[in-house]
């Protein structure tokens, strides 16, 4: 990029082709350890490009420590009255997700799921909706076929796994590998914005910018 280049972002006022869409509120589940790569594209787009609202859930609401040792300070708990208002809802990876004490956020999963909104999973995120079912009737990816099996060898749905390297979407769930942050972000706003195609179009265009005039490897 040269000096006086300048990158067009999405827009999200009301003008021309993208009109302003319906703010729509995207709860996030963080527990210690989570993966600080995998959330920040979703969440700045969501927020930036569309209109939407963020906010940070946490088992019991309590300060958080990511992977790289950021602190977090949630907005709430996993209480389902409380986040009636969620549209969608994210599960963050974290290596906690597959140790024995992992938190529960299957009532809350599942009762954004009823109501239609948009559930989707990252990395080991993804065992929190193989644990709620949600997998039984949705084609679903993680982090490799055998990595989903060692941690649930018997969740609901293990047929519908695609061994893929990037994200997908089935209907409202949304998953994806750990690598795989991008195409989670274009599926999950797809979901949860289908309306939205020329806004979802230049948000993949702009994405797909840094991988295709990079070099074949590193110097």
């Amino acid at each position: 990029m040269t000096s006086g280049e300048a990158i067009a972002m999405p827009e999200v006022q009301n003008k021309g082709d993208h009109p302003m869409p319906a703010s729509k509120t995207i709860g996030f589940i963080f527990i210690d350890g989570f993966a600080d790569w995998e959330y920040g594209l979703l969440s700045a787009s969501a927020v930036e490009w569309f209109g939407g609202r963020a906010v940070s859930l946490s088992p019991d609401g309590a300060p958080r420590k990511s992977m790289s040792g950021f602190h977090l300070t949630p907005d709430r708990g996993f209480d389902i009255a409380e986040n009636a208002d969620l549209d969608a809802i994210a599960v963050i990876g974290s290596d906690h997700w597959a140790s024995n004490a992992h938190p529960d956020p299957s009532p809350l999963l599942k009762a954004v799921a009823a109501r239609g909104g948009v559930v989707g999973g990252i990395c080991a995120g993804t065992l929190a909706l193989a644990r709620s079912g949600l997998f039984e009737a949705a084609r679903h990816t993680s982090n490799g076929r055998d990595w989903i099996l060692m941690h649930e060898p018997a969740y609901a749905g293990s047929g519908n796994y695609q061994d893929v390297p990037h994200a997908v979407a089935d209907g409202r769930i949304v998953s994806a590998p750990g690598s795989a942050p991008g195409t989670f972000a274009l599926a999950f706003m797809k979901a949860l914005y289908p309306e939205q195609e020329g806004q979802l179009a230049e948000m993949k265009t702009l994405f797909a910018r840094e991988f295709a005039g990079a070099p074949a490897q590193a110097s």
